[in-house]
């Protein structure tokens, strides 16, 4: 016979485990990055939308590149509706899989000129029935933008979170936001994932071995130097 009692408190008491370990890494990632910010350049929300579809497989540094010169054609969201898609896809092909990233602004565009006014919409729901927006997008937009708790689980995040013990071997990216949503403050949330995003890039490196000789995390993180 299970003991459900037993296993609920085993369940219980990993929570609990996790909270903690959450907690520590928060305060030493905030030491470590008290500034940390989205790195895609926007100053409307509409912008931010359009930077984080080029961004999926591509570095937000060649993204801030390539807007500049979307923008300058095409300045504003109706400007990008009535775009032709092949004129976008000629000025965003270097951020890679430029046709069909060009279908989806083009899309989002014509949806936020024709449904929302012009308008991007501040609930999570009606975020996602945007083309080209998924979960990851949503609530970079929520936190970014309208100053609601979100969790970005980009691939520093998915990463991190796994090497840190903050999640155990869980890779689809909805799973590992439901997971952190259990155990990360909301308030803390959203500069949680940029600092996630910093100490990705800068230590705990996917192409690379992880420096955790220089880790804030190192005594507390369940992976110290093996990938998750």
């Amino acid at each position: 016979m299970t003991d459900q009692t037993g296993t609920n408190m085993n369940a219980n008491s990993e929570k609990t485990e996790k909270k903690t370990l959450a907690l520590g890494v928060i305060e030493r990632l905030k030491a470590a990055y008290p500034d940390a910010d989205c790195t895609l350049d926007y100053d409307d929300a509409w912008k931010l939308l359009v930077s984080v579809r080029l961004a999926a497989q591509c570095t937000d540094a060649r993204v801030n590149v390539v807007v500049q010169k979307l923008y300058e054609k095409f300045p504003d969201v109706n400007a990008l509706a009535e775009a032709d898609v092949d004129a976008i896809e000629e000025i965003v092909h270097p951020c890679g899989l430029g046709r069909s990233k060009a279908r989806d602004i083009s899309a989002c565009m014509r949806m936020l000129r024709d449904v929302y006014g012009g308008k991007v919409p501040d609930r999570f729901d009606e975020l996602l029935k945007l083309p080209g927006v998924g979960r990851k997008s949503a609530n970079l937009v929520m936190g970014d933008v309208f100053g609601q708790p979100a969790i970005v689980t980009d691939t520093h995040c998915i990463r991190l979170a796994n090497r840190i013990g903050l999640v155990e071997n869980v890779k689809e990216p909805k799973k590992v936001e439901m997971a952190l949503w259990k155990i990360i403050p909301p308030e803390e949330s959203n500069v949680f994932c940029h600092r996630l995003v910093e100490h990705g890039r800068a230590v705990c490196t996917a192409r690379t071995k992880p420096h955790c000789g220089i880790c804030p995390l190192a005594d507390i993180c369940k992976k110290n130097g093996v990938d998750g």
